[in-house]
C-alpha cells in the first residue's frame, strides 16, 4: 500500500509519505503562518480530492486563475500562463486530481511551474512528476521545501527568464526568495502575495499577513524600486477578486508611498 504524504489542512504544504501524520507544521510554526487555536490538523491528497474540486476562470486572454472549491488551506488561486513558447504555472494548489491534470495537459501541457514563496508550495512535487515539467523555487527559501524532489529546481540571483518574455523578479520581503512574475507582452504581474492587492486596489507589503506584522518602510521601499524598474499595467495577486485591472504600476507605487507614511506618521488622538 502506498503511503500518504500527508497534508497541512491549515497551509496546504505536503509532507513526505509516512504512515502517521506529522507531529508538527513548521510552515505554520513560523510568524508569518499560524497553528490555530484547536490544534494542528491534517489530511491527506485523497480524502482531500474526494470532497473539493478545482475550478478554471478566465482573467485576460491567455490568462486563467486556477482556485480550489471548498476553500481548502490558505485559500490561494495559481495561474496558467499561455505563451506562444509554452505554458506556465504561478504558484501552486493543494489538490491535483485527474481533471486537472486532463484539462491542463489539453491546453497544451506545462513548460515550467514557478513558486512566488513557501506559502504555496503546496503539493508542487507532485505537480512537476505529473507534468514533467521544472518546479523553480528561489534557493534562499530552500530550508521550507518539505519534499525533496527532481523536479524541484532551486535558482538563485534577483531575475530568471521561464520563457521567452516570462521574467521571475526576487523581491524578499515576505520571505528571502519572495518572488513576482512579469509577463511582459501582456503587461502583466503576479504577486502571490509578496505584495498583496487590498479591497481599496491598492498594495500592502507585510511580513505576516495573518498576524498583520507589516514590513519595515526602508524595505518596502527597496521593492518599490525594483518594481518602477517593470512595465505593467494589470497586476493579480494570490486570492480571488485581488486584482488591480489599469495603471497598475502607479497603483504600486502609490502602495509603497501609502505604506511607508503610514509607519512614519505620528499616531491618531
Amino acid at each position: 500500500m502506498m503511503l500518504p504524504g500527508f497534508l497541512c489542512a491549515t497551509c496546504g504544504v505536503q509532507y513526505p509519505a509516512s504512515e502517521a501524520p506529522p507531529a508538527r507544521c513548521p510552515v505554520c510554526e513560523d510568524e508569518r503562518q499560524y497553528v490555530p487555536a484547536s490544534g494542528q490538523q491534517w489530511t491527506t491528497p485523497t480524502a482531500l480530492a474526494a470532497g473539493h474540486t478545482n475550478t478554471f476562470r478566465e482573467m485576460a486572454p491567455g490568462l486563467l486563475a486556477l482556485g480550489t472549491v471548498p476553500k481548502f488551506a490558505i485559500g490561494q488561486r495559481a495561474f496558467l500562463l499561455r505563451t506562444p513558447h509554452g505554458n506556465v504555472l504561478w504558484d501552486c494548489l493543494s489538490l491535483l486530481d485527474a481533471a486537472t491534470i486532463t484539462l491542463i495537459e489539453a491546453l497544451g501541457g506545462l513548460k515550467a511551474i514557478v513558486i512566488s514563496h513557501p506559502h504555496y508550495y503546496a503539493t508542487m512535487a507532485s505537480w512537476g512528476r505529473a507534468f514533467k515539467c521544472p518546479v523553480y523555487v528561489h534557493a534562499a527559501d530552500r530550508e521550507w521545501i518539505m519534499v525533496p524532489d527532481e523536479a524541484l529546481t532551486p535558482w538563485e540571483g534577483e531575475t530568471l527568464e521561464v520563457l521567452p518574455g516570462v521574467t521571475v523578479h526576487r523581491l524578499g520581503g515576505h520571505f528571502p526568495g519572495a518572488s513576482v512574475l512579469h509577463w511582459e507582452a501582456h503587461g502583466t504581474l503576479l504577486t502571490g502575495d509578496t505584495l498583496l492587492v487590498t479591497p481599496d486596489r491598492m498594495a500592502s507589503f507585510m511580513w505576516s499577513y495573518p498576524n498583520n506584522i507589516p514590513l519595515p518602510a526602508d524595505e518596502v521601499t527597496r521593492i518599490g524600486e525594483r518594481l518602477h524598474a517593470l512595465e505593467f499595467e494589470t497586476a493579480y495577486a494570490a486570492f480571488w477578486g485581488s486584482e488591480i485591472t489599469t495603471d497598475a504600476s502607479a497603483v504600486v507605487a502609490l502602495s509603497v508611498a501609502r505604506h511607508c507614511q503610514a509607519l512614519k506618521a505620528p499616531r491618531a488622538k
